[in-house]
Formats: C-alpha cells, structure tokens, sequence
C-alpha cells in the first residue's frame, strides 16, 4: 500500500527528474507519514492512525474526536 494520509488524503506526487543536460527521469515525492496512537475515549480504545505531519497538527487543533469522524466520513475503516 502506497503512503498516504488517512485524514487529509495527500499522497505521493509524481514528475521528472531534470537533469543539467535536460533528460528526464521519473521520479515521486513522498508525503511525510507518520504512525501514531491516539486514545479514543468515546469507544475506549486506543486507535493507531497513519498521518501526514499537517494532519498531526491539524488532530491537535480540531480534536481526535473530529477528526476520526471526518475519516469515517470519508469512508476509511478505522
């Protein structure tokens, strides 16, 4: 399974890589993914979540609550 951020969605980008000579190789930018463990206190459980960095930042200002209901809206299983 590819990277990718279970909150925001962002994924690996892909391009060229353009050399001094203007050739052209492909190449992707991954997302910065991280694994973490949140306690979820309405279901009583800890619940372990693959984030980018935004979307750690994005969790501590909205909340896990809100943002575990934003990914069940998106139809991700967690």
């Amino acid at each position: 399974m590819s990277a990718h951020c279970q909150l925001t969605g962002v994924k690996p980008v892909f391009g060229n890589n353009v050399s001094h000579s203007h050739r052209r190789t492909r190449r992707r930018w991954n997302p910065n993914i991280q694994h973490r463990r949140y306690w979820l206190p309405s279901e009583n459980r800890l619940v372990r979540l693959t984030l980018s960095a935004r979307a750690i930042k994005t969790i501590d200002k909205i909340g896990i609550e809100n943002a575990v209901a934003r990914i069940r809206a998106r139809g991700e299983k967690v």
